[in-house]
């Protein structure tokens, strides 16, 4: 395998990101280690984690090579469920008001209370499964371009969702916010029903999300507008299916009632400020080894 012998034993753009994360996160332990539970195994997780990437950046051979290219998938989901455990753990409460407060200053009413006039089951179901797809959906672009080996492509494709990640993360941490289908409960006057598979799609999602506080900015958004841009890479077919699910997805997002709109526009916000600033970023922290030739950025 020419990639594996050819590695560059340095540490790659989306090592940078992961590890200047994982420094913060560590800092933020120590700050906060009394407030914080399980504090000892967050240590240890973001320290191994760290070493892992370390000796992975240094070692040739498959495994490693395998590694390398693919460990920011887990640890960026690990970190994500800490998330509950860090933010629960130093505030004592969330932004759920006042983000509710702008919706209603915008709008003239709770915009999760006055879609109830056009909920149906089938519509409802829909998007339900729209939204349920989303981290498939932004996870296939850099799996397709891993089977196209199409490698360079797909390094700079995880940098660019990984740091959407870690960017929706850092809100979080500003602002916590549950949601409208917590925050608003009481204002709902009809609940939400499915045709076939509703239910069971929202009970799962509300068990692995529901103790998060991971509302502002939308990563729903956010990631889905990153993935629609990276489909350019692959084909304009996919990009315009892209196009048609992140139009759906949005919408999908207040319907649902997992997002206030302003949690749409900072998502969207937070997107577009990645897009332009990603290849700059990308180039700057892969040094010179990253000649023109082999810029995965350089043009479309």
């Amino acid at each position: 395998m020419a990639e594996v012998l050819n590695q560059d034993r340095r540490l790659w753009a989306v090592d940078k990101i992961i590890l200047t994360y994982f420094a913060g996160a560590v800092a933020f332990l120590l700050l906060f280690w009394n407030q914080i539970p399980q504090a000892w195994e967050l240590l240890v997780f973001h320290l191994a984690g760290a070493g892992f990437i370390v000796v992975a950046a240094r070692t040739h051979s498959r495994a490693t090579w395998y590694f390398h290219n693919w460990y920011p998938l887990p640890f960026v989901g690990a970190c994500y469920r800490e998330m509950a455990i860090l933010i629960s753990a130093v505030w004592n409460s969330s932004a759920d008001g006042h983000l509710a407060d702008l919706d209603f200053a915008i709008w003239h009413a709770n915009p999760t209370v006055w879609l109830e006039r056009i909920q149906t089951p089938a519509f409802t179901e829909f998007l339900q499964i729209v939204y349920t797809l989303f981290l498939p959906v932004a996870l296939l672009v850099p799996f397709i371009l891993w089977g196209q080996r199409r490698y360079k492509e797909f390094r700079y494709c995880a940098f660019l969702l990984s740091l959407g990640f870690l960017a929706c993360y850092a809100g979080y941490m500003v602002v916590p916010a549950r949601g409208p289908r917590f925050f608003l409960q009481d204002f709902q006057h009809i609940p939400l029903q499915g045709t076939w598979m509703f239910q069971a799609m929202q009970g799962s999602l509300d068990r692995l999300e529901s103790a998060h506080y991971d509302c502002f900015p939308s990563g729903h958004v956010e990631l889905t507008m990153l993935a629609w841009w990276s489909s350019r890479m692959i084909s304009k077919t996919l990009f315009r299916v892209y196009s048609a699910y992140t139009i759906c997805i949005i919408f999908a997002t207040v319907y649902l009632r997992y997002h206030y709109t302003v949690d749409l526009a900072a998502g969207g916000v937070v997107a577009v400020v990645l897009i332009l600033i990603a290849p700059d970023l990308y180039r700057r922290l892969s040094g010179p080894a990253l000649s023109g030739k082999e810029d995965p950025v350089g043009s479309d």
